[in-house]
């Protein structure tokens, strides 16, 4: 498996990270010789989050792996928290403290490789995230931080009193949920795509050596549902068709191709719990396209170029 150095940090990740939202609808059997097969492929990095399945996932992925300190030294746990369920967002110092050791509870460890702050909390005081940042780093129950979902002036308030650096910023990016590739590419246009929304964070991102980590690579809307294979987007299949039998892969393995081929060195957060299609996820790491094919998949998604 590819690797790429996670932000700022010395930590060495591969280039696909398991995403564990789903696992709770796996039985115990399933969930089990799923975690194996990631394993067996080179994908030994994790990701979680205190409100998957409520809990509940992290929990069944502690049973599945079988966590022990012997297994705990061969994979990379990341976990999310401040959302609160029905309540809204929460990164005061005392919430934080409370999800990691929850979390570190559920994932049966001492110490989370990464943890990320959620989606952005309106009422955030960053002095706090600062103090409970502080704490963990302290008594070792995270070892390296970072966001989810944030823009780049939310990531430069946190910047300004929290001293660890932020190596990972999770966004939502697919093929067909491109924005922050598409307002980069209308700049001083008068369409739609020029509109900024995101603060330009994928070339913040990259000035700032922080590694994007792409949810949802397979999804268009917000979980609207995969495009794969979907008739409402025939001429990317057909694209993707196209050059799956040129390099002798999947169509899903091409996805991952598409992004692993931007120069930013993205980490592709995968959500299937279909060991076939992971196992289709890893393969693609192993192909490089060319300029020329990631601008044809751009394009047939139904990006345009000024």
């Amino acid at each position: 498996m590819r690797k790429i150095t996670l932000g700022k940090s010395d930590l060495q990740v591969p280039v696909i990270a398991v995403g564990c939202m789903r696992i709770d609808r796996l039985e115990k059997p399933q969930a089990k010789h799923f975690v194996q097969t990631a394993l067996d492929a080179g994908a030994n990095f994790f990701d979680h989050a205190d409100v998957y399945g409520d809990g509940a996932c992290e929990e069944i992925f502690a049973e599945a792996i079988g966590m022990n300190a012997m297994v705990r030294e061969k994979v990379i746990l990341q976990s999310k928290c401040g959302i609160r369920r029905n309540i809204g967002h929460d990164f005061s110092k005392a919430h934080i403290l409370a999800s990691v050791d929850g979390i570190l509870k559920r994932l049966r460890t001492d110490y989370l490789d990464v943890l990320l702050l959620h989606r952005p909390d309106a009422l955030v005081e960053p002095e706090e995230v600062a103090e409970a940042f502080d704490t963990l780093e302290s008594n070792g129950k995270v070892r390296h931080f970072g966001v989810s979902n944030h823009n780049p002036m939310q990531i430069q308030l946190l910047k300004k009193f929290v001293k660890q650096p932020l190596v990972a910023n999770q966004l939502q990016l697919s093929v067909t949920n491109a924005n922050m590739i598409s307002q980069g590419l209308h700049v001083n246009m008068l369409d739609d795509k020029a509109v900024n929304r995101d603060g330009s964070v994928l070339d913040f991102c990259r000035l700032n050596d922080i590694t994007i980590q792409t949810w949802s690579p397979f999804q268009y809307g917000f979980f609207e549902g995969t495009y794969l294979d979907n008739d409402r987007f025939p001429i990317l299949n057909a694209k993707l068709s196209e050059l799956a039998e040129k390099h002798a892969i999947s169509k899903t393995a091409i996805v991952v191709a598409w992004l692993l081929r931007h120069p930013a060195k993205m980490q592709v957060v995968t959500g299937t719990m279909n060991e076939a299609r992971l196992l289709e996820c890893v393969k693609g790491t192993e192909v490089t396209l060319t300029r020329e094919e990631w601008y044809e998949i751009y394009l047939s998604a139904g990006n345009i170029l000024p």
